[in-house]
């Protein structure tokens, strides 16, 4: 039996006690044998479950939710702390001093007449915090694990503000036929077997890169895009499904496109 109180309401404090007896000899063999590296996917996971309950609109989820996330930060820190390096105070520590420097209107005597006053001189303190000397080191510095559309969209809008972008919305239209053209060639090079000089992957990043181009040129979310397509795509086959009288790889292309006409036309 360990040495801790179990009572009707916990607090911050109970949960750092709780996760280093987890921890400790005599804790919990699972706890016990965890690392960073293999607790990723488990933050990975839980931070995915927390903004599943924001979609959702569930408050009583996103309470459990968030504290799964919290649980992998103090997780994360027990870590660090056992190995003689950071601790729950240092991460606090340091996500205050992050906020009290970034906000200078707030905590000190800067005005700004706007949010997106506001946001150019978040961007700044950012790189400046950084160390980040060029436009280029910024873009640089976009994290290779965010999903690639997020990626796509955030390094493509460091890169505007330094003022290297399409000068209008023709031209990145322009640009998306260029490289969907690009795209069909490489294909087809592929179907008859002949070495294409860049190869399907390739292209189909190329053409995914500039549609996250112009999602954000138009403020929109390529990642909310798409599962809202990948959403639409659910519900439209389910409906084929339904409504064919048989198996769908029995069925012709003609009747298959006619049952996926009607589900677009019962959607609108």
């Amino acid at each position: 039996m360990v040495d801790f109180q179990c009572k009707l309401h916990y607090g911050y404090e109970d949960l750092l006690r709780i996760m280093e007896l987890l921890r400790a000899p005599g804790g919990c063999p699972w706890d016990r044998e965890q690392t960073h590296e293999s607790l990723r996917r488990n933050f990975l996971e839980e931070s995915c479950e927390a903004v599943e309950a924001i979609d959702r609109g569930d408050r009583a989820g996103l309470c459990e939710e968030l504290g799964d996330v919290l649980l992998q930060v103090v997780f994360q820190a027990q870590l660090e702390k056992e190995q003689g390096g950071f601790t729950m105070d240092d991460v606090a520590d340091g996500i205050c001093k992050k906020l009290i420097y970034r906000h200078p209107h707030v905590f000190g005597t800067v005005e700004v007449k706007d949010t997106a006053e506001e946001l150019d001189r978040w961007e700044v303190l950012k790189r400046r915090e950084k160390g980040q000397k060029s436009a280029a080191d910024a873009v640089d510095a976009v994290a290779r694990t965010l999903p690639a559309l997020w990626r796509a969209e955030k390094m493509q809008s460091k890169a505007a503000k330094a003022g290297f972008d399409w000068p209008d919305g023709g031209d990145v239209m322009d640009k998306l036929d260029e490289e969907a053209g690009e795209l069909r060639q490489a294909a087809e090079d592929t179907a008859r077997s002949v070495d294409a000089p860049h190869g399907v992957k390739e292209e189909v990043g190329d053409v995914l890169f500039i549609a996250a181009k112009i999602a954000q040129r138009h403020g929109v979310d390529p990642e909310e895009a798409l599962h809202a397509s990948c959403d639409k795509f659910a519900r439209r086959f389910r409906f084929v499904e339904e409504q064919a009288s048989a198996e769908l790889e029995s069925l012709s292309p003609e009747e298959k496109l006619a049952f996926w006409e009607r589900a677009k036309q019962m959607e609108s």
